[in-house]
């Protein structure tokens, strides 16, 4: 069984990768994740951390390249309508980046056998049905913050440069982000941020 650990801090994807050779997986961290998928089989499986909207792009490029390759969702935040977001965009189980050496060995021997594996709150915001209340599920503070400052008027060249980014690369960011909140452009995206009261600052 070969594992693939996409994950962006070296150090824990190094942990990640110990933890499974040592339970007697095949673990690499290919740079191509969508190659990678594409050249194994379907029962292999992918621990793919959710961190930024690369990632979410990335697991949605899995799902589209093969519906059927089993992917593990790794989640930095503990919000369960963010753990929904995963299931529905193609996440077999979702776990948190937390969890023990022991939990991450079961989550994936599970997923393996066929099971899907959730955190409780995820699976009971599942079966309430409540995660179609709004489109957050994706979206993180620093991308409300560019949100925030496009709504007070900022360009995207002057937030591009607030945030360390090239403009190419700023455009290329928010277009994803506008795409989490089921909006086809800027203005849309800030009215139903701003529907949400997700602009409002404390």
């Amino acid at each position: 069984m070969h594992l693939a650990v996409i994950d962006p801090l070296p150090m824990y994807r190094q942990g990640v990768v110990a933890v499974l050779s040592a339970a007697g997986y095949q673990v690499e961290t290919p740079p191509d994740p969508v190659n990678w998928v594409r050249s194994r089989p379907s029962e292999d499986l992918v621990l793919l951390t959710l961190a930024t909207t690369e990632e979410w792009d990335l697991l949605s490029r899995l799902r589209e390249t093969t519906p059927e390759q089993h992917v593990i969702a790794v989640l930095t935040q503990t919000s369960a309508r963010i753990g929904v977001q995963a299931v529905r965009a193609g996440a077999r189980s979702v776990l948190h980046r937390e969890v023990t050496a022991v939990a991450l060995r079961r989550t994936v021997e599970a997923t393996i056998d066929g099971q899907t594996v959730l955190p409780v709150a995820v699976a009971a915001l599942l079966a309430g049905g409540a995660a179609d209340e709004a489109p957050r599920q994706a979206i993180t503070e620093a991308e409300l913050t560019w949100l925030r400052h496009l709504a007070a008027g900022m360009t995207v060249a002057e937030l591009a440069r607030l945030a360390g980014y090239s403009e190419r690369a700023m455009f290329r960011l928010l277009h994803g982000v506008y795409r989490q909140l089921g909006a086809r452009s800027r203005i849309e995206a800030i009215v139903r941020a701003q529907e949400q009261g997700w602009l409002l600052t404390s």
